[in-house]
């Protein structure tokens, strides 16, 4: 992720809408992945299990703020794709510096109203269920499991909410990449096609992965909640998009191997 923002903001052939979102997109995952990853490792290496009140709330807010953020720049990346595909000759109207500036701005902007909501919303909340978490890191629904005052619905809906809106976010995606494969289909060129397909699936399947996945961590019934489940499930949506994604939108591009 360091590297595809130092080349992108290094190399003026990369001064493009497509590689401005790229490089919002390594800043997100290099915060989302730095918010938990260390802490949790530190916490290997010196064996301990311990957390502050202090930076358990940091955590939460850090990690929600780089989720929403994540999951609004993934879909205006969809959008970008699409406009780029399916109205080329739009495509510098549509997406010129100044609208790409306020769409990535957007994106951070709804990410910080995401963290700040939940996090005083959960934080309010009086907490006398012990102080363990079954998680390597500070989670939303965890900490409800601690609360002991029906005033946690609150927070509950708060999710509900946020998931609707990844909701959204997802059918946006992909109804953007099934117009976009519609569009590819009548490529003439197989070989255009096959490159199409190969950088469009994989954005799809880290999409879907990380989406569905956080959806599922944030709604699932307390029925089903184990503790190897919910690690499972949390490595997939915490370590594997960010770690992911610089393979996947970059170093496939032959542009940006050349800048780097």
């Amino acid at each position: 992720n360091g590297l595809i923002i130092t080349a992108v903001a290094c190399d003026q052939h990369l001064h493009t809408p497509m590689y401005f979102f790229l490089l919002n997109l390594s800043l997100l995952d290099l915060g989302f992945i730095s918010t938990t990853v260390p802490k949790s490792m530190a916490n290997s290496l010196w064996d301990t299990r311990a957390i502050s009140y202090a930076g358990c709330t940091a955590q939460i807010f850090l990690f929600l703020f780089f989720t929403g953020g994540e999951c609004s720049l993934l879909t205006i990346m969809a959008y970008d794709r699409y406009i780029a595909i399916c109205k080329p000759l739009h495509y510098g109207t549509l997406l010129g510096s100044r609208a790409c500036v306020h769409m990535a701005a957007a994106a951070w902007a709804s990410g910080f109203l995401n963290a700040l909501l939940h996090t005083a919303n959960t934080f309010s909340l009086p907490l006398c269920k012990g102080n363990v978490l079954d998680q390597f890191f500070c989670e939303v629904p965890q900490i409800l499991k601690l609360s002991c005052s029906d005033s946690y619905l609150r927070e509950v809906e708060l999710l509900v909410i946020s998931a609707s809106f990844a909701f959204v976010c997802f059918v946006f995606i992909v109804l953007s990449y099934v117009r976009i494969f519609r569009a590819v289909l009548r490529i003439p060129s197989e070989q255009g096609r096959h490159k199409a397909f190969s950088t469009c699936l994989p954005h799809l399947v880290v999409v879907s992965l990380f989406l569905s996945t956080i959806m599922f961590a944030n709604l699932k019934p307390p029925s089903i909640s184990f503790p190897s489940l919910d690690l499972v499930v949390a490595v997939l949506y915490t370590v594997m998009p960010p770690a992911v994604n610089p393979l996947i939108y970059s170093m496939r591009n032959q542009d940006l191997k050349d800048a780097l």
